[in-house]
């Protein structure tokens, strides 16, 4: 059998194999209930109405198989010129000023950028480039910390490092010190228990350019965006992006004025726009495509990101990269296998190959400023999807 290629499909026998590529169809067509999709779609326009929005606007994606069920943009992807402390509310722009948005507008996706680094990760495993329980150290035997205590790759992908959340990077005077940081973290935790760390991906970066020779944005290029024809799909700067936050002291952690276009993290702003745990930008419908492909095994058209078996690896408990049976935001997807993941902007996507659908659902909800998490809206539509699929 010849050996498998990421980016041109696997051949069997001579013979190509493909999956079938997103289509926009209906709910029926998709096999899902027009009742309750109509209902979703309703809920995620109040979610962007009124003076004081979940989100200032929104994009909802759904499919079941190759079938996109919904597609539909609601309320504004700039609503705000400012956001003003004393009345805790949004300078609203002049109507003429807005910008709506549409099915076509980029998000910053924050975290959601872990899925490619961690898509990324596994694809270098399946190379035998990098080993799943391999030490970072011998990668990267000059992060010191993380060498001495042993902390390995799949600790890494499963949060299970005992690293702290993050690090102010952001102040530090330049990259030099940013990277002298990052090398002399140690692990606070206990390794093996689970805390969420932005730090994991940061060195899961490092390892990944290490190993490869290739920086980050390139191995996503490469390896993921481009086979997929995920044209939309890039480190920024997005100048046509949804805005996000008016990012001032005190409640930011750096003054940079409202924000379209840049990367909202604070440390992936320092570093660069290019990092493991943010930066990207994004669409509903690319998204979507990386849904389809994962639902089919790694493969899209005539292109296969991973082989079948290193899906299953990402997919099985507790999860490489991805957040699994997750209620507080996936709503009734959860349950039966259901992976995704949200992001800090108002990003998530969720996919649930017990019933082949999925659901994206891209919001500015921190556009003027940041809120705390609010997952009531995405456990919503996770539960009218769930409810969606005929027979369930």
């Amino acid at each position: 059998m010849p050996p498998l290629d990421h980016t041109c499909g696997r051949e069997l026998g001579g013979r190509q194999l493909s999956a079938p590529k997103l289509r926009k169809g209906t709910p029926e067509r998709a096999g899902l209930d027009t009742g309750e999709l109509g209902r979703l779609v309703q809920e995620v326009h109040d979610a962007t109405a009124g003076e004081r929005p979940w989100a200032a606007g929104a994009v909802v994606v759904v499919g079941r198989g190759p079938v996109i069920a919904v597609e539909e943009a609601a309320g504004w992807a700039v609503r705000y010129a400012s956001y003003d402390p004393e009345t805790d509310a949004g300078v609203e722009l002049p109507a003429a000023s807005r910008v709506p948005m549409t099915v076509d507008t980029p998000f910053d996706l924050a975290s959601l950028t872990k899925l490619f680094t961690s898509v990324a990760a596994v694809q270098q495993i399946e190379r035998g480039t990098l080993g799943i329980d391999a030490q970072v150290g011998a990668y990267l035997p000059d992060f010191l910390a993380a060498a001495r205590h042993g902390i390995t790759v799949r600790q890494l992908l499963t949060h299970t490092s005992g690293l702290r959340p993050e690090l102010p990077l952001y102040d530090c005077v330049d990259d030099a010190e940013r990277l002298e940081r990052l090398r002399a973290e140690p692990p606070v935790g206990v390794p093996g228990a689970f805390c969420y760390s932005d730090l994991n991906m940061l060195l899961l970066q490092h390892v990944l350019e290490r190993v490869t020779g290739r920086p980050l944005d390139v191995l996503f290029r490469d390896g993921i965006t481009r086979p997929l024809g995920m044209t939309a799909t890039h480190f920024g700067p997005c100048p046509e992006a949804a805005a996000t936050e008016d990012q001032r002291r005190p409640w930011a952690k750096a003054d940079r004025g409202m924000l379209r276009g840049e990367v909202h993290d604070e440390n992936a702003w320092a570093l660069g726009g290019v990092a493991g745990h943010a930066g990207l930008f994004s669409t509903g419908r690319d998204l979507a495509v990386l849904c389809r492909a994962l639902l089919a095994g790694g493969s899209y058209g005539q292109a296969r990101i991973l082989g079948t078996d290193f899906v299953e690896l990402m997919l099985t408990p507790p999860g490489l990269g991805f957040a699994l049976d997750e209620p507080s935001f996936m709503g009734g997807m959860a349950g039966r296998g259901a992976a995704g993941h949200t992001g800090f902007t108002g990003t998530m996507l969720t996919f649930d190959p017990a019933t082949d659908t999925f659901l994206v659902l891209l919001a500015n909800t921190v556009h003027p400023r940041r809120r705390g998490p609010a997952n009531g809206p995405r456990a919503a539509a996770g539960t009218r999807v769930a409810r969606a699929v005929r027979g369930r």
